[in-house]
Protein backbone atom coordinates (compact mmCIF):
# COMPACT_ATOMS: atom_id res chain seq x y z
CA UNK A 1 0.00 0.00 0.00
CA UNK A 2 2.86 2.32 0.92
CA UNK A 3 4.56 1.50 -2.40
CA UNK A 4 1.39 2.25 -4.38
CA UNK A 5 1.07 5.55 -2.53
CA UNK A 6 4.66 6.44 -3.40
CA UNK A 7 4.00 5.66 -7.07
CA UNK A 8 0.86 7.83 -7.01
CA UNK A 9 2.74 10.72 -5.38
CA UNK A 10 5.53 10.35 -7.95
CA UNK A 11 3.03 10.51 -10.80
CA UNK A 12 1.41 13.58 -9.29
CA UNK A 13 4.80 15.30 -8.97
CA UNK A 14 5.60 14.42 -12.58
CA UNK A 15 2.26 15.82 -13.73
CA UNK A 16 2.90 18.97 -11.71
CA UNK A 17 6.32 19.31 -13.34
CA UNK A 18 4.78 18.93 -16.81
CA UNK A 19 2.11 21.51 -15.99
CA UNK A 20 4.77 23.88 -14.68
CA UNK A 21 6.86 23.36 -17.81
CA UNK A 22 3.86 23.95 -20.03
CA UNK A 23 3.08 27.14 -18.15
CA UNK A 24 6.69 28.24 -18.47
CA UNK A 25 6.61 27.62 -22.20
CA UNK A 26 3.47 29.70 -22.48
CA UNK A 27 5.15 32.53 -20.60
CA UNK A 28 8.36 32.40 -22.63
CA UNK A 29 6.91 31.96 -26.12
CA UNK A 30 8.08 32.96 -28.66
CA UNK A 31 11.56 31.45 -28.51
CA UNK A 32 14.66 33.48 -29.39
CA UNK A 33 14.83 31.91 -32.87
CA UNK A 34 12.02 30.69 -35.11
CA UNK A 35 13.04 28.98 -38.34
CA UNK A 36 11.05 30.17 -41.35
CA UNK A 37 11.18 27.47 -44.00
CA UNK A 38 10.77 27.55 -47.77
CA UNK A 39 10.46 23.92 -48.96
CA UNK A 40 12.22 24.88 -52.19
CA UNK A 41 15.36 26.50 -53.52
CA UNK A 42 15.96 30.24 -53.41
CA UNK A 43 14.05 32.48 -55.78
CA UNK A 44 10.75 30.61 -56.08
CA UNK A 45 7.27 31.51 -54.89
CA UNK A 46 7.59 29.79 -51.54
CA UNK A 47 10.92 31.51 -50.95
CA UNK A 48 9.49 34.92 -51.86
CA UNK A 49 6.43 34.41 -49.65
CA UNK A 50 8.23 33.27 -46.49
CA UNK A 51 10.89 35.99 -46.84
CA UNK A 52 8.16 38.60 -47.25
CA UNK A 53 6.39 37.29 -44.15
CA UNK A 54 9.59 37.28 -42.06
CA UNK A 55 10.60 40.76 -43.21
CA UNK A 56 7.16 42.25 -42.60
CA UNK A 57 6.87 40.73 -39.13
CA UNK A 58 10.35 42.00 -38.22
CA UNK A 59 10.04 45.46 -39.79
CA UNK A 60 6.71 46.11 -38.07
CA UNK A 61 7.91 44.81 -34.71
CA UNK A 62 5.09 42.27 -34.51
CA UNK A 63 7.64 39.49 -33.87
CA UNK A 64 10.92 40.22 -32.10
CA UNK A 65 12.47 36.76 -32.46
CA UNK A 66 15.19 36.01 -34.98
CA UNK A 67 13.54 34.53 -38.07
CA UNK A 68 16.19 33.06 -40.37
CA UNK A 69 14.85 31.76 -43.67
CA UNK A 70 15.90 28.18 -44.43
CA UNK A 71 15.57 26.59 -47.86
CA UNK A 72 14.84 22.87 -47.71
CA UNK A 73 14.11 21.80 -51.32
CA UNK A 74 13.20 18.42 -52.75
CA UNK A 75 10.23 16.42 -53.96
CA UNK A 76 7.98 19.41 -54.57
CA UNK A 77 7.95 20.12 -50.83
CA UNK A 78 7.85 16.48 -49.77
CA UNK A 79 11.37 16.51 -48.31
CA UNK A 80 10.51 19.32 -45.91
CA UNK A 81 7.15 17.77 -45.10
CA UNK A 82 8.95 14.58 -44.05
CA UNK A 83 11.39 16.64 -41.95
CA UNK A 84 8.47 18.34 -40.21
CA UNK A 85 7.38 14.93 -38.91
CA UNK A 86 10.54 14.92 -36.78
CA UNK A 87 9.48 18.23 -35.22
CA UNK A 88 6.08 17.18 -33.86
CA UNK A 89 4.99 19.16 -30.83
CA UNK A 90 7.51 21.96 -31.41
CA UNK A 91 6.77 25.63 -31.92
CA UNK A 92 9.93 27.02 -33.47
CA UNK A 93 9.32 26.14 -37.14
CA UNK A 94 6.97 27.83 -39.59
CA UNK A 95 6.82 26.67 -43.20
CA UNK A 96 5.04 28.05 -46.22
CA UNK A 97 3.12 25.74 -48.54
CA UNK A 98 0.60 25.94 -51.35
CA UNK A 99 -1.33 23.35 -53.43
CA UNK A 100 1.60 20.86 -53.52
CA UNK A 101 1.01 20.02 -49.85
CA UNK A 102 -2.18 18.41 -51.14
CA UNK A 103 -1.09 17.36 -54.63
CA UNK A 104 2.08 15.49 -53.63
CA UNK A 105 0.01 13.30 -51.33
CA UNK A 106 -2.83 12.77 -53.81
CA UNK A 107 -0.42 11.76 -56.57
CA UNK A 108 1.50 9.39 -54.28
CA UNK A 109 4.74 11.37 -54.09
CA UNK A 110 4.59 11.36 -50.28
CA UNK A 111 2.64 9.58 -47.56
CA UNK A 112 2.22 12.84 -45.64
CA UNK A 113 -0.45 15.49 -46.15
CA UNK A 114 -1.66 18.72 -44.60
CA UNK A 115 -3.18 16.57 -41.84
CA UNK A 116 0.38 15.88 -40.66
CA UNK A 117 0.93 19.59 -39.93
CA UNK A 118 -0.70 22.39 -37.95
CA UNK A 119 -2.29 24.90 -40.37
CA UNK A 120 -1.61 28.47 -39.20
CA UNK A 121 -3.10 30.81 -41.81
CA UNK A 122 -3.86 31.20 -45.48
CA UNK A 123 -2.22 34.37 -46.73
CA UNK A 124 -2.54 35.10 -50.42
CA UNK A 125 -3.61 33.80 -53.77
CA UNK A 126 -1.17 33.92 -56.65
CA UNK A 127 -1.90 32.62 -60.11
CA UNK A 128 -0.11 30.39 -62.57
CA UNK A 129 1.94 32.16 -65.22
CA UNK A 130 3.41 30.76 -68.41
CA UNK A 131 6.52 32.63 -69.53
CA UNK A 132 9.11 32.29 -72.27
CA UNK A 133 12.43 33.97 -73.09
CA UNK A 134 12.01 37.25 -74.93
CA UNK A 135 13.38 35.70 -78.15
CA UNK A 136 10.98 32.71 -78.04
CA UNK A 137 9.16 31.62 -81.18
CA UNK A 138 5.97 31.45 -79.12
CA UNK A 139 4.04 34.69 -78.76
CA UNK A 140 0.83 33.42 -77.18
CA UNK A 141 -0.33 30.49 -75.08
CA UNK A 142 -2.57 29.50 -78.00
CA UNK A 143 0.51 28.98 -80.20
CA UNK A 144 1.99 26.71 -77.51
CA UNK A 145 -1.19 24.66 -77.34
CA UNK A 146 -1.43 24.41 -81.12
CA UNK A 147 2.11 23.02 -81.20
CA UNK A 148 1.28 20.47 -78.49
CA UNK A 149 -1.82 19.34 -80.38
CA UNK A 150 0.38 18.47 -83.35
CA UNK A 151 3.10 16.88 -81.22
CA UNK A 152 2.85 16.64 -77.40
CA UNK A 153 6.64 16.45 -77.17
CA UNK A 154 7.30 19.55 -79.27
CA UNK A 155 7.40 21.95 -76.30
CA UNK A 156 9.60 21.33 -73.25
CA UNK A 157 8.04 22.70 -70.05
CA UNK A 158 10.03 23.58 -66.93
CA UNK A 159 8.95 24.28 -63.35
CA UNK A 160 10.27 24.27 -59.80
CA UNK A 161 7.83 21.73 -58.38
CA UNK A 162 8.17 17.98 -58.83
CA UNK A 163 6.46 16.16 -61.70
CA UNK A 164 2.86 15.60 -60.67
CA UNK A 165 2.89 18.64 -58.42
CA UNK A 166 1.69 22.19 -58.91
CA UNK A 167 3.74 23.70 -61.77
CA UNK A 168 3.18 20.51 -63.74
CA UNK A 169 -0.51 20.11 -62.87
CA UNK A 170 -1.45 23.73 -63.58
CA UNK A 171 0.01 23.50 -67.08
CA UNK A 172 -1.71 20.17 -67.78
CA UNK A 173 -5.06 21.58 -66.66
CA UNK A 174 -4.70 24.43 -69.14
CA UNK A 175 -3.54 22.03 -71.87
CA UNK A 176 -6.52 19.76 -71.25
CA UNK A 177 -8.92 22.71 -71.40
CA UNK A 178 -7.26 23.76 -74.67
CA UNK A 179 -7.97 20.34 -76.17
CA UNK A 180 -4.45 18.88 -76.09
CA UNK A 181 -4.45 15.07 -76.17
CA UNK A 182 -1.88 12.65 -74.72
CA UNK A 183 -1.18 14.87 -71.71
CA UNK A 184 1.15 12.30 -70.16
CA UNK A 185 3.49 12.60 -73.15
CA UNK A 186 4.17 16.31 -72.56
CA UNK A 187 7.78 16.85 -71.49
CA UNK A 188 7.96 18.45 -68.05
CA UNK A 189 11.30 18.94 -66.30
CA UNK A 190 11.61 19.88 -62.62
CA UNK A 191 14.38 22.28 -61.55
CA UNK A 192 14.46 22.58 -57.76
CA UNK A 193 18.00 23.91 -57.59
CA UNK A 194 17.24 27.53 -58.50
CA UNK A 195 18.39 27.14 -62.13
CA UNK A 196 14.97 27.28 -63.81
CA UNK A 197 15.27 30.77 -65.30
CA UNK A 198 18.83 30.11 -66.48
CA UNK A 199 17.62 26.92 -68.18
CA UNK A 200 14.99 28.92 -70.08
CA UNK A 201 17.34 31.76 -71.03
CA UNK A 202 19.87 29.17 -72.17
CA UNK A 203 17.34 27.54 -74.49
CA UNK A 204 17.22 24.23 -72.61
CA UNK A 205 13.46 24.52 -72.02
CA UNK A 206 10.83 26.34 -74.06
CA UNK A 207 8.38 27.53 -71.42
CA UNK A 208 8.28 28.07 -67.66
CA UNK A 209 5.16 27.12 -65.71
CA UNK A 210 5.29 28.92 -62.37
CA UNK A 211 3.58 31.43 -60.10
CA UNK A 212 2.96 34.94 -61.42
CA UNK A 213 4.56 36.51 -58.36
CA UNK A 214 7.68 34.37 -58.87
CA UNK A 215 8.51 35.94 -62.21
CA UNK A 216 6.96 39.40 -61.99
CA UNK A 217 10.37 41.08 -61.63
CA UNK A 218 11.85 39.19 -64.57
CA UNK A 219 8.86 40.04 -66.75
CA UNK A 220 9.15 43.72 -65.84
CA UNK A 221 12.90 43.63 -66.59
CA UNK A 222 12.25 42.22 -70.04
CA UNK A 223 14.22 39.00 -69.53
CA UNK A 224 11.05 36.92 -69.77
CA UNK A 225 7.81 37.41 -71.66
CA UNK A 226 4.55 36.28 -70.08
CA UNK A 227 2.15 34.55 -72.47
CA UNK A 228 -0.76 34.20 -70.06
CA UNK A 229 -1.88 33.85 -66.45
CA UNK A 230 -4.70 31.84 -64.89
CA UNK A 231 -6.77 34.37 -62.93
CA UNK A 232 -10.32 35.17 -64.00
CA UNK A 233 -9.26 38.80 -64.48
CA UNK A 234 -6.22 40.96 -65.16
CA UNK A 235 -4.13 41.39 -62.02
CA UNK A 236 -1.25 43.56 -60.79
CA UNK A 237 -0.10 46.81 -62.34
CA UNK A 238 2.21 48.00 -65.10
CA UNK A 239 3.45 45.23 -67.40
CA UNK A 240 1.90 42.58 -65.13
CA UNK A 241 -1.57 44.04 -65.72
CA UNK A 242 -1.01 43.62 -69.47
CA UNK A 243 -0.64 39.83 -69.23
CA UNK A 244 -3.75 38.21 -70.76
CA UNK A 245 -5.67 35.51 -68.96
CA UNK A 246 -5.89 32.07 -70.55
CA UNK A 247 -9.63 32.70 -70.79
CA UNK A 248 -8.94 35.70 -73.00
CA UNK A 249 -6.97 33.33 -75.22
CA UNK A 250 -10.02 31.11 -75.63
CA UNK A 251 -9.09 28.50 -72.99
CA UNK A 252 -11.88 28.21 -70.44
CA UNK A 253 -10.04 27.46 -67.20
CA UNK A 254 -8.71 29.25 -64.10
CA UNK A 255 -6.24 28.12 -61.44
CA UNK A 256 -5.49 29.67 -58.05
CA UNK A 257 -2.14 29.18 -56.34
CA UNK A 258 -2.99 29.93 -52.70
CA UNK A 259 -0.19 30.07 -50.15
CA UNK A 260 -0.32 29.64 -46.39
CA UNK A 261 1.70 28.95 -43.27
CA UNK A 262 2.02 25.65 -41.40
CA UNK A 263 3.67 24.51 -38.19
CA UNK A 264 4.61 20.97 -37.15
CA UNK A 265 1.85 18.58 -36.15
CA UNK A 266 0.67 18.95 -32.53
CA UNK A 267 2.15 22.45 -32.29
CA UNK A 268 1.65 23.77 -28.72
CA UNK A 269 -1.57 25.70 -28.33
CA UNK A 270 0.26 28.77 -27.00
CA UNK A 271 2.30 28.83 -30.20
CA UNK A 272 -0.80 28.48 -32.38
CA UNK A 273 -2.49 31.34 -30.50
CA UNK A 274 0.62 33.50 -30.80
CA UNK A 275 0.83 33.01 -34.57
CA UNK A 276 -2.92 33.47 -35.04
CA UNK A 277 -2.62 36.91 -33.44
CA UNK A 278 0.67 37.81 -35.15
CA UNK A 279 -0.49 36.99 -38.67
CA UNK A 280 -3.84 38.69 -38.15
CA UNK A 281 -1.94 41.87 -37.24
CA UNK A 282 0.54 41.46 -40.10
CA UNK A 283 -2.04 41.25 -42.90
CA UNK A 284 -3.49 44.59 -41.77
CA UNK A 285 -0.19 46.48 -42.03
CA UNK A 286 0.60 48.87 -44.85
CA UNK A 287 3.89 47.00 -45.36
CA UNK A 288 2.12 43.71 -46.08
CA UNK A 289 -0.52 45.31 -48.28
CA UNK A 290 2.22 47.00 -50.32
CA UNK A 291 4.02 43.65 -50.78
CA UNK A 292 0.80 41.97 -51.89
CA UNK A 293 0.23 44.67 -54.51
CA UNK A 294 3.87 44.69 -55.62
CA UNK A 295 3.93 40.93 -56.23
CA UNK A 296 0.59 40.75 -58.03
CA UNK A 297 -0.95 38.67 -55.24
CA UNK A 298 -4.56 38.77 -54.08
CA UNK A 299 -5.26 38.93 -50.36
CA UNK A 300 -6.81 35.64 -49.23
CA UNK A 301 -6.27 35.69 -45.46
CA UNK A 302 -7.92 33.02 -43.32
CA UNK A 303 -7.16 32.22 -39.69
CA UNK A 304 -6.18 28.72 -38.62
CA UNK A 305 -9.75 27.48 -38.12
CA UNK A 306 -11.04 28.72 -41.49
CA UNK A 307 -7.84 27.64 -43.26
CA UNK A 308 -8.16 24.08 -41.94
CA UNK A 309 -11.74 23.90 -43.24
CA UNK A 310 -10.59 25.33 -46.59
CA UNK A 311 -7.87 22.68 -46.87
CA UNK A 312 -10.38 19.88 -46.33
CA UNK A 313 -12.71 21.21 -49.03
CA UNK A 314 -9.89 21.96 -51.46
CA UNK A 315 -8.34 18.53 -50.95
CA UNK A 316 -11.58 16.96 -52.17
CA UNK A 317 -11.64 19.27 -55.20
CA UNK A 318 -8.04 18.36 -56.10
CA UNK A 319 -8.92 14.67 -55.92
CA UNK A 320 -11.33 15.30 -58.76
CA UNK A 321 -8.71 17.24 -60.75
CA UNK A 322 -6.12 14.48 -60.38
CA UNK A 323 -8.62 11.88 -61.52
CA UNK A 324 -9.61 14.00 -64.51
CA UNK A 325 -6.03 14.65 -65.65
CA UNK A 326 -4.31 11.39 -64.68
CA UNK A 327 -7.23 8.98 -64.44
CA UNK A 328 -6.37 8.16 -60.80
Amino acid sequence: MIKLKQVFIGAMLAATSVATLSSANADTYPPHTINMVAPSGAGGGWDLTIRTVAKTLKDTGIVSSNMPVINRPGGGGAVNLAYMQTQKGKGDLISVYSPPILLTHLTGLTQYSYKDTTPIARLITDYAAFVVPENSKYHSIKEVMDALKKDPKSVKIGGTSAAGSMDHIQFLLVAKAAGVQNLRQIDYVSFQDGSLVAQALGGHIDLISTGLGDVAGLVESGKLHALAQTANKRVGEGLIAKIPTVKEEGIDVTFENWRGLFGPKDMPEQAVTYWRNAIQKMVQTTEWKAAVKRNGWDDAYQNDHDFTAFLGTTNEQYKGLIKEVFGR
